[in-house]
């Protein structure tokens, strides 16, 4: 980018005779403007396996399947916005997943 000598202004154009939009002053140099990036090669793309994705909070619950007393959770809303969410459960024994109803 090249400005002009005389009021500061931005010189346009690419040809050899570039003018100043504000004071009319010509240059003699033809403009260069060049841009480059440099993209670095991303690493190794993780992949999460059935055992990493039991993330969610331990609570007491009653397996119905193999009867263990503790139980994965999180909550969703399945039916209407005015009506209550439905609380998941999956055992951290077995991996049998229920719900319940609020």
């Amino acid at each position: 980018m090249e400005f002009c000598p005389k009021c500061g202004s931005v010189l346009m154009g690419e040809k050899k005779d570039t003018k100043c939009a504000r004071c009319n002053y010509k240059s003699k140099t033809k403009l260069k403007i060049e841009v480059s990036e440099k993209i670095e090669a991303s690493g190794e793309i993780g992949v999460i396996t059935d055992k990493d994705t039991d993330v969610f909070p331990i609570t007491n619950g009653d397996c119905p399947k193999c009867e263990n007393k503790e139980a994965y959770f999180w909550t969703s809303q399945t039916r209407a916005g005015d009506e209550a969410e439905t609380k998941f459960y999956r055992c951290t024994k077995c991996k049998h997943t229920w719900r319940e109803y609020r």
